[in-house]
């Protein structure tokens, strides 16, 4: 190929990959496969890679990352970011309203309402049509320069071609990471023994201050846009300014209103108070912004906000009762959680007992105490926790809380590691909770499967002294099982037949199920796909590790320091001599067929002859791919029993096709 040929095809795959990304974001048209786009996508970087004269800066590749950003440049806003003043009542709505009314005798007026995304403000600057700028919001004048992370956020356009462009212009607009993107997130972290996150939000934000764009891009961010500002072409209105986004291919939610009223602004504001539970993302809130732009400019700005606009905050459901007591729980990497135990309290239709004081630090920062009169919020509306404690009621007899020094199950002395919050039990070995809660890991469904046996029968093995780890379990025989009290013979042989079968899991599940702390499925996977054993693995180099995909620094010191405990080794010794699969099969690397090639598949609900996981990876053998969520996007809704209704109005909303699980099968033949 010569470099014009080359030239030539770059331009005809940037081209392609940005009409399949635009029907996708702004029209909900999946016009090809996830597989395909990916193909595409693939063929471009390798091209820019043998010709990178022609790897131009809205290049669709840039959407993968790999800039690396040691510190993030200061830069200056050309349109200040301003925050906006908030209200938390309708009478402090209706104020706002009087104070409009004043400052604008005797002229119509009319406002624009848009639901207030709980994310990161950011502002996109455009020179001839090209991204050349994203920055935070900082201190509103000046704030990071993000932009190489902000280029791997899909909806947002590298490039806009639009007749009549302005040829400088700025967009403003709020990343955020979908509920469903923060939730997977979680349950990886939880499954490698990491801390969990706190919420979108913060997560959110600490990925756009990511050094690494390209862990930035697995991070899945997303980004509504909801402001133009330019001095290139007359607005007159906010409405107009939104319409001229949408058109341009900007992503802008579809749930704004123009109200005629402060009546119809506060109908608008009821009706979402509910329905905002519903949508894919977290919004405490709704922004009323008068819809002239010549108006906005006669009613002006604070220094800090304008006067033109506010924010209407939804309350946070919260409940005041008293902290009885705190009980510190170990997990299986050994982790101490405190545990506020409460005065039953009713909370957004619970009864709320207990709440996560979350580690030490967090203890000292409310600065609470035993008795204490105390805030109790649902963060996220899921997860009870503190927020702020009342000292006026505080008994003139309270001591500050003493955290625990010494394991509450085996009293062994706690360690903290520089630079973390959370305190751990450092006896691996002989602390029960974690040595049964490393068998629970085992044999999960997404480890070994051994789903005859439950929390309750790993604690009884455990107290009777047949299973002191998961090696053990391998050599229970009927009679120690039937011996127990409540087994009978067919419950026994159920166990021992979901300890054989466990012999067949793949490798990479192995390895997850073994526990060790930060290695996730997914890390786990990409660890024995480069290594391909758990000899290979065991003895690599921090060098080697750390040249795996997606594996850091903690990452491999953790793999490091478990294969060198010789308790380690010899578990997996004796898992090996039991007859676990501890290499890659021909199997676990080449799928079976491609009948599934390039088709994606949502998984829900109860089946009969397969269970989820077997059917997600019946369909990676065979060459398609399991997504997570509902789109415009996907090809196929397999439906077992007890599946959510919503799932399936989505589907049929999106003309989805909706499959059995013997069509599926019908498929594979």
């Amino acid at each position: 190929m010569t470099a014009e040929e080359a030239k030539s095809a770059i331009e005809q795959l940037s081209a392609k990959i940005r009409h399949y990304n635009h029907q996708y974001y702004q029209n909900s048209i999946s016009e090809i496969s996830d597989y395909a786009f990916d193909q595409l996508l693939e063929q471009l970087i390798q091209l820019e890679e043998q010709y990178p004269q022609y790897r131009y800066p809205d290049s669709p590749s840039q959407r993968v990352g790999g800039t690396i950003t040691k510190d993030f440049e200061t830069v200056f806003h050309t349109y200040p970011m301003l925050s906006l003043s908030n209200t938390y009542s309708e009478e402090e709505l209706a104020e706002f309203d009087q104070r409009v009314a004043k400052a604008l005798p005797e002229q119509a007026y009319e406002y624009f309402c848009e639901l207030k995304f709980d994310g990161v403000a950011i502002s996109l600057r455009y020179e001839n049509g090209l991204l050349t700028l994203a920055a935070t919001r900082g201190d509103g004048v000046r704030g990071d320069d993000i932009t190489a992370n902000a280029k791997t956020i899909r909806s947002l356009p590298l490039r806009v071609q639009a007749e009549n462009l302005p040829p400088t212009f700025e967009v403003r607009g709020e990343v955020f990471m979908p509920r469903s993107v923060f939730d997977q997130l979680n349950q990886e972290r939880e499954a490698s023994g990491e801390a969990l996150l706190a919420n979108p939000r913060n997560t959110t934000s600490g990925t756009l201050k990511m050094q690494d764009s390209s862990l930035v891009a697995q991070r899945k961010l997303d980004c509504y846009l909801y402001s133009l500002a330019t001095d290139g072409i007359h607005i007159e209105t906010h409405q107009e300014a939104i319409a001229l986004l949408e058109k341009w291919g900007f992503q802008v939610s579809p749930t704004y209103r123009k109200c005629q009223s402060v009546e119809e602004v506060s109908a608008y504001i009821n009706g979402w108070e509910e329905k905002r539970s519903e949508l894919p993302l977290d919004t405490d809130g709704i922004v009323i912004k008068v819809n002239s732009t010549q108006q906005q400019k006669l009613l002006g700005s604070t220094a800090k906000s304008p006067r033109w606009a506010i924010a209407y905050k939804y309350k946070t459901q919260s409940a005041v009762t008293i902290l009885r007591d705190i009980t510190y729980q170990v997990g299986r990497t050994g982790a101490i959680t405190p545990v506020a135990n409460l005065e039953p309290v009713a909370l957004a239709g619970t009864i709320v007992k207990r709440a996560s004081l979350h580690n030490a630090n967090e203890i000292e920062r409310l600065g609470v105490r035993y008795g204490d009169t105390v805030s109790v919020e649902k963060g996220g509306e899921i997860i009870p926790k503190i927020t702020g404690v009342d000292i006026s009621q505080r008994s003139a007899q309270s001591q500050p809380i003493q955290y625990v020094t010494h394991c509450p199950e085996c009293n062994t002395l706690l360690v903290r590691q520089e630079g973390e919050a959370v305190h751990f039990c450092p006896n691996q070995a002989g602390c029960p909770p974690q040595i049964k809660g490393r068998i629970e890991h085992f044999i999960q469904r997404n480890a070994m499967n051994i789903d005859s046996m439950g929390k309750e029968t790993v604690a009884l093995f455990y107290e009777q002294g047949l299973v002191k780890n998961v090696a053990n379990l391998y050599a229970l025989s009927f009679d120690d099982i039937f011996a127990l009290e409540g087994f009978k013979e067919q419950a026994t042989q159920n166990i021992l037949s979901g300890i054989e079968a466990s012999k067949q899991i793949s490798f990479p599940r192995v390895l997850f199920a073994l526990g060790i702390r930060y290695v996730g499925r997914t890390v786990a996977e990409k660890l024995a796909e480069h290594f391909g054993s758990v000899d290979s693995l065991a003895i690599a180099s921090h060098e080697q590790l750390i040249e795996v995909p997606e594996i850091g620094e903690r990452i491999a010191q953790s793999v490091l320091e478990y294969f060198r405990d010789t308790e380690n080794q010899q578990l997996v010794n004796e898992l090996k001599q039991a007859g676990l699969q501890f290499s890659l099969q021909i199997s676990d690397q080449t799928p079976e067929n491609q009948v599934l090639s390039g088709k994606t598949f949502v998984v829900s609900g109860v089946f009969e002859q397969l269970s989820r996981e077997e059917i997600k990876e019946k369909i990676k053998l065979h060459g398609g791919k399991v997504l997570s969520s509902v789109s415009a996007k996907l090809d196929f809704l397999l439906a077992g029993t007890n599946m959510g209704p919503a799932k399936r109005k989505k589907a049929e909303s999106l003309e989805v096709q909706i499959i059995s699980e013997e069509e599926f099968l019908a498929m594979l033949d």
